[in-house]
């Protein structure tokens, strides 16, 4: 065990370490908000790291399938590399799916509420499946993707989440405000419009 803890770390990096879980369906905007935030928060001189779906299948999680059991072990995974991270003091951005209400609870319990914002990007299925931006879709609705979530495999939406992002209502722009906006209250960062 480190001698040196996460406030140390944090306090060095002059930022207050956060997990912003970002769910919803494949092609609801995760991926471009998140982005978005990053890029609004490394401006501004803070030490971010994002976490999604992409690159941790590719890596850590490419032994992972598409089944339920699998679902659930991605997220585990993802919850515990992200909580290394916050003990390294970084703000730590989540675009994950993550389907299930349960797992992203138990990825809230393993670093605490203080610390974990739960960001639902929501947009609808028809426009998610407008969007397709990786054929994804079509793809299900064919056949060749089994359990695909929205299509043939459930999702929960948040009951409660922190922030609730509507991309069929709002630009890009508009929607990392928002998030910047609860993470200045929050005290994460002071980082202006």
């Amino acid at each position: 065990m480190s001698a040196i803890g996460k406030g140390a770390r944090a306090e060095l990096k002059g930022q207050r370490p956060s997990i912003l879980w970002m769910t919803g369906l494949s092609g609801a905007g995760k991926s471009t908000i998140a982005n978005r935030v990053e890029e609004a928060l490394w401006r501004c001189g803070h030490h971010t790291m994002l976490l999604d779906g992409d690159n941790m299948r590719f890596g850590l999680n490419n032994d992972l399938a598409f089944t339920d059991a699998d679902r659930v072990e991605n997220i585990r995974r993802t919850a515990e590399v992200a909580k290394l991270m916050l003990e390294a003091g970084l703000i730590v951005i989540c675009s994950l799916i993550s389907p299930f209400r349960r797992e992203r609870m138990l990825a809230r319990q393993l670093v605490g509420a203080d610390e974990f914002l739960e960001v639902f990007v929501d947009a609808p299925l028809d426009l998610c499946k407008q969007r397709d931006p990786k054929g994804l879709y079509a793809r299900a609705l064919a056949g060749q993707i089994p359990n695909f979530t929205g299509i043939s495999s459930s999702y929960e939406p948040p009951e409660a989440p922190e922030i609730h992002l509507r991309t069929d209502m709002h630009d890009v722009d508009a929607l990392a405000e928002q998030i910047l906006d609860v993470l200045r209250r929050r005290g994460v960062t002071v980082c202006g419009p």
